[in-house]
């Protein structure tokens, strides 16, 4: 079954809740105040099924909002999910202010289809009904409304006269509209809040996106509590399932009343991520009362939430009445926001409509270049650019699938898809979960191949750079960086060798005072067995500054010449071989020592003793019990 969600909109007491009511049976007033007093203060809603032209089942949902100027905020709470909407005039007033504000805003949303409706039409002669027709066609030339395109229908709710004309352009127009995507991912904004008895919290809103089924878990945004749908209501009789396109009802556990409030938004868990700043295309109307300049408040609407927001101007510090550029909007406080969102703005005081737009990014990035190239590329809609240019925009850190997704509010199957042809063409590679732009991936592999060369220019003494310290000077997440790493080896543009990472080839290059240091700093070891000297001792005595001097004992202790035990012991290796086979020697004259007999064994002082005894541990040549060493 097809579902529709029919809005109304229109001037105070020109007859929208009557219309409703006469369509559905259905009294929308709800309030006690609202009977009271004759006039819709808050949403209303209503239901009916119709039949269309090939015999399908049509299911309607009527939202039918306040017409009061006090209460157009109620109004933009409502009509952010309808597919089709009906202009109410009254035959007996014609156009009247709430009138052009409201056919604004639905202008604003991007409303497609709708039916023009002249109620009381009893109440009106022949003539003066024409007449109004007439001013009517004038003030919607042009629209989505123009005539004949879409019908404009009188009615009389007293009498009945027009119904069945109305209903069967209903059914015309409902014949058109798309459905909305079902497989999609949920989002249902909230616009009610209330506890029934014997079923306990309920919220109510037009599903926009997606399915909602019972005993699902959903996240309450912007809040992020978890909730689990106990039931669901779809047009007031229980389902196992709600889709998009339906008006909805959940008894949700794991949340009371104070919990939750209109504006607020029931999504899949750890799916989507609110935020305080949105890029925007804004456009403000041509009967704004003055030109909107850059770091002004304004009352933002979109969905059923309500927030203030300011406005930075793109490229320019005020927007003329009738104009559109880019902005960026800041909110006090975060919210769900996603590509394709429709917003109205409201001047600060007096409180009128002047303009709206739609979000084109809602996790925009700091002093991003060519920002108005990007935008212009999210307005043109095509995903597959959109996609790219996410990705690019990310440089060679990447992207995520999952971040991806909470961009765009596409699912992780239809990202994938839409990105296939592009990683099958390496014009965007995928690296486990992320996807990462080609020129950026190529761009940091020369970034990468330069920082080795600068090394080597500025350490002639040391064989390679550290892989970590590599990575950290450009900037790359690991996983990227491995990946680009293993295209530079399979290309023969560097070597890795275990955790350095050097040019090919590259070896330690000397000048002749460094490869003289080299070898009178190994001699001063090796001649001096086990009673070494201390190390900064040999360092003083080369021609070489400090420096490079250290960078040589280095070398020594890579290549494993040298073998250091503390900061200041450092042995040759061939002496600290020379001790292995002594103490293998003693071992067959005693299993044992001490270290007295190791100071005897080998003539070193306690100095050098216990630091070479320790080595020995490491090395499991003894081991140590007690007071004693057992040679292993």
């Amino acid at each position: 079954m097809k579902s529709i969600i029919v809005g109304t909109a229109g001037h105070i007491d020109h007859g929208k809740t009557a219309l409703v009511k006469a369509l559905t049976g259905i009294d929308a007033d709800r309030l006690e105040e609202e009977k009271r007093r004759g006039i819709t203060i808050d949403l209303g809603f209503a239901h009916m099924d119709l039949v269309s032209a090939n015999g399908d089942p049509l299911h309607l949902g009527f939202v039918d909002v306040p017409g009061h100027e006090r209460f157009v905020r109620n109004m933009l709470a409502g009509v952010g999910g309808i597919d089709l909407v009906l202009l109410v005039i009254a035959s007996d007033e014609s156009i009247k202010p709430q009138t052009r504000e409201h056919f604004d805003i639905l202008q604003l949303l991007g409303v497609q289809r709708g039916i023009t409706v002249l109620t009381k039409s009893d109440a009106v002669d022949a003539e003066t009904l024409d007449v109004v027709r007439l001013e009517v066609e004038e003030f919607l030339r042009g629209t989505f409304l123009e005539a004949p395109q879409s019908p404009i229908v009188a009615v009389s709710a007293l009498t009945g006269a027009g119904l069945e004309d109305l209903k069967s352009a209903i059914v015309s127009a409902a014949a058109g509209a798309q459905p909305r995507d079902s497989s999609a991912l949920a989002r249902l904004p909230v616009d009610r809040v209330f506890t029934m008895k014997g079923f306990g919290t309920v919220v109510t809103g037009t599903l926009i996106s997606g399915t909602i089924r019972r005993d699902e878990e959903l996240e309450v945004f912007p809040s992020g509590r978890k909730v689990r749908v106990r039931g669901v209501q779809v047009h007031g009789q229980p389902a196992d399932a709600a889709v998009a396109g339906q008006r909805t009802a959940l008894n949700l556990a794991g949340a009371s009343t104070e919990d939750l409030s209109r504006g607020m938004t029931l999504a899949p868990p750890a799916t989507y991520t609110t935020t305080r700043r949105v890029d925007v295309q804004l456009s403000l109307l041509p009967t704004a009362p003055r030109p909107l300049k850059s770091r002004t408040r304004v009352h933002f609407h979109s969905n059923t939430m309500e927030t203030v927001a300011e406005i930075a101007l793109h490229g320019v510090k005020h927007l003329a009445p009738g104009s559109q550029a880019f902005a960026r909007l800041k909110l006090p406080e975060a919210a769900l926001l996603l590509p394709g969102d429709r917003f109205i703005l409201r001047q600060f005081s007096p409180v009128v409509t002047i303009g709206g737009g739609v979000v084109l990014d809602s996790a925009p990035i700091p002093r991003m270049p060519e920002l108005d190239k990007f935008l212009q590329v999210l307005v043109a809609g095509v995903p597959e650019t959109i996609l790219k240019a996410r990705i690019a925009r990310r440089g060679p850190a990447g992207i995520a699938t999952s971040r991806l997704v909470a961009e765009t509010g596409w699912t992780r199957n239809f990202v994938e898809a839409r990105l296939a042809q592009a990683v099958q063409g390496r014009r965007v590679l995928r690296i486990g979960d992320l996807f990462v732009d080609a020129p950026a991936m190529a761009q940091l592999q020369q970034a990468t191949v330069s920082s080795v060369e600068g090394f080597h220019r500025k350490n002639s003494l040391v064989n390679g750079i550290a892989r970590e310290a590599l990575r950290e000077q450009v900037k790359a997440p690991s996983e990227v960086f491995s990946a680009s790493l293993d295209l530079l080896v399979r290309e023969r543009k560097i070597e890795v060798v275990g955790d350095v990472v050097r040019l090919p080839g590259h070896g330690v290059v000397m000048k002749d005072e460094e490869a003289e240091s080299k070898k009178k700093i190994e001699e001063a070891f090796a001649m001096a067995g086990l009673k070494v000297p201390a190390l900064h001792e040999v360092i003083a005595g080369l021609k070489v500054d400090k420096i490079r001097a250290q960078k040589i004992v280095t070398l020594l202790l890579r290549d494993k010449m040298l073998v250091k035990l503390s900061d200041e012991l450092v042995f040759h290796r061939s002496a600290l071989e020379e001790l292995r086979r002594l103490v293998a020697a003693q071992k067959l004259k005693s299993p044992k020592m001490d270290v007295a007999k190791f100071k005897e064994l080998t003539g070193v002082s306690r100095k050098y003793a216990i630091p070479l005894l320790e080595y020995l541990d490491r090395e499991r040549v003894t081991r140590r019990i007690g007071d004693l060493r057992e040679i292993l």
